[in-house]
């Protein structure tokens, strides 16, 4: 069973600009662990705050959200060496990635003016065999140009294809199985994706490969009119997706993996602050009586 290489690293919070500063003092005070979009970031030119909190002992990982692994093309290996230069500049454990495609139509080498199309968010892939054989070549790939270990991020679906002869559960076993790739168990992508599509989410929850998770993922989001829950990254964390974190880390122990809040628009230090402290009496919860 892999062991997660950030194990024991406790609550953090994704690096935004608009909280370096926050962070920085939270990192001086004992928070140990972050991460940060690998797009936003120049590995020869971290940001000053980012640069000061690594020097301070923040472990922080690269998050990449364009290597579209689960589309029909081979991934970009520019996007690869940016994650594996972010990586080194940062003197990160491990790099992470999602379950998904981002665009289609990619050019060959020598048809620069083909078209491309992006899809500007996340996209599901089908969970069917074929599929998953592309999955798992490209998963390959990328490891093999990475100088550390892969992690990849279930995303939320709110769509699911006709075709599918697997549930999430299933894909991500034969995923981990066949590459070893470490997991990012994201728990309110996981709502969100029983939310829309149906299931209970701790059953799904308990049959993913959870000896493979490297870290969590939570953030906040809503619940719209029609019972639909959209995780934006932009509300505060739900009560039901608070009581998945406390049952992962039941599951999975207090020095396992450690638990990221996801927080992308109305990111202030005092929003921060106060989701922060909810995220650690939700995982503090964990081994209580109920």
């Amino acid at each position: 069973m892999p062991r997660s290489p950030v194990a024991g690293l406790g609550v953090g919070a994704g690096w935004r600009p608009a909280i370096a500063h926050e962070l920085l003092a939270r990192t001086r005070s004992g928070m140990r662990f972050s991460e940060v979009v690998a797009e936003n970031v120049t590995p020869g030119a971290l940001p000053g705050p980012l640069a000061e909190a690594v020097r301070a002992g923040l472990t922080v990982v690269p998050h990449g959200v364009t290597l579209g692994l689960a589309g029909a093309d081979a991934p970009d290996p520019g996007r690869l060496d940016h994650l594996a230069s972010l990586a080194r500049a940062l003197g990160a454990p491990l790099v992470s990635e999602h379950i998904a495609f981002v665009r289609a139509g990619a050019p060959a080498p020598d048809d620069v003016h083909a078209d491309v199309l992006e899809a500007g968010h996340l996209v599901p892939a089908a969970r069917t065999s074929d599929a998953l054989a592309v999955l798992v070549d490209n998963v390959r790939a990328a490891q093999a140009r990475l100088p550390v270990p892969l992690a990849l991020e279930n995303i939320a679906a709110t769509l699911a294809w006709p075709e599918s002869t697997m549930d999430e559960a299933e894909l991500l076993t034969a995923l981990t199985d066949a590459t070893g790739c470490l997991f990012l168990l994201d728990v309110a992508n996981l709502h969100a994706t029983c939310s829309a599509l149906g299931g209970d989410p701790r059953d799904l929850l308990d049959r993913m490969p959870l000896d493979h998770v490297a870290y969590v993922h939570v953030a906040g989001g809503f619940t719209d009119p029609e019972g639909v829950y959209w995780d934006t990254h932009a509300h505060d964390m739900t009560d039901d997706v608070l009581d998945l974190v406390t049952h992962v880390v039941d599951t999975l122990g207090p020095d396992g993996p450690p638990v990221l809040l996801e927080r992308d628009t109305d990111v202030s230090a005092e929003v921060v602050r106060h989701e922060l402290d909810r995220l650690q009496r939700a995982v503090d919860r964990a081994g209580l009586p109920a």
